[in-house]
């Protein structure tokens, strides 16, 4: 009997949080749209919001209350400063936390950029039957996350095992 997986395109959504940049500035925001469609996404939306926990959980909120849309993908905010908001503005909406996610980035950033990833605060989880992805604002992260560790999570066809092929039990009661 043969077990082949079909890859299943998903709908995503961009949000870059920033107060410098526009849409038009955002490389990394970009460099996500760029990596989710080569792989065969969708981008279903993409925004950019100031740094602020309001503006940031109320865009995040819509799009996991959105049915049409199965992951979302910030960009921003993760790090230390006073502004950087990301993970206390989307950690609330999640129902739970992918811990092994920021684990794992910060060990893959150590090999690009040394000490200085224990500054990231990634972090991703489950809200709604949603992924949801914090990321860095740099496209250099931005790109490391998605080639390393979350194209391959929203591939069906990855093995053993993969985020995508759980998407039918994330609402299990």
């Amino acid at each position: 009997m043969s077990d082949t997986r079909h890859f299943i395109p998903l709908d995503i959504a961009v949000l870059t949080v920033s107060d410098s940049r526009t849409l038009a500035e955002d490389t990394s925001g970009q460099a996500l749209v760029d990596g989710l469609t080569q792989a065969g996404h969708r981008a279903a939306d993409r925004q950019r919001v100031a740094d602020d926990i309001y503006q940031i959980r109320a865009v995040v909120s819509a799009w996991i209350a959105d049915p049409e849309i199965q992951v979302v993908l910030t960009t921003g905010g993760t790090g230390i400063t006073g502004r950087d908001g990301t993970p206390e503005a989307v950690a609330p909406l999640l129902d739970k936390e992918i811990e092994g996610f920021g684990e794992l980035f910060r060990m893959l950033s150590h090999e690009e950029i040394g000490t200085s990833a224990l500054q990231s605060r990634a972090l991703a989880g489950v809200a709604n039957g949603t992924y949801v992805f914090c990321l860095p604002g740099s496209s250099g992260a931005c790109r490391t996350a998605w080639t390393r560790l979350i194209q391959s999570q929203l591939d069906h066809r990855t093995r053993p095992c993969n985020l995508v092929m759980l998407m039918p039990r994330l609402k299990e009661q």
